[in-house]
C-alpha cells in the first residue's frame, strides 16, 4: 500500500515568470497564472495557459518591454 504522505502537496495560485529559449533567444513572460507547490516550487499551468504561451512564442508577438541580462557559463564559475 502506498504511503499517503507522498501525495500531500500544498498548491497555491500565484503569478510567475515563464522563460523559454527559442532559436538562441531567451523569451520571458511575466505574470503567468500557475499553481505552485509550496514544498518543491514546482509549477503547474492550466492547459489554456500553456496554449496561450505557445501561441505567443510561435507568433513572435511584440514584447511589452525588453530587458538586458547577463549570461554566465557554468564551467567558469568559481
Amino acid at each position: 500500500m502506498p504511503d499517503d504522505t507522498l501525495w500531500n502537496e500544498t498548491l497555491v495560485e500565484q503569478s510567475v515568470s515563464y522563460h523559454i529559449e527559442v532559436d538562441g533567444q531567451l523569451l520571458l513572460v511575466e505574470n503567468v497564472p500557475a499553481r505552485v507547490n509550496v514544498e518543491t516550487g514546482e509549477r503547474y499551468f492550466a492547459p489554456d495557459t500553456v496554449e496561450r504561451l505557445q501561441q505567443a512564442v510561435w507568433e513572435r508577438r511584440p514584447p511589452v518591454r525588453t530587458v538586458q541580462t547577463p549570461v554566465y557559463e557554468y564551467a567558469f564559475l568559481p
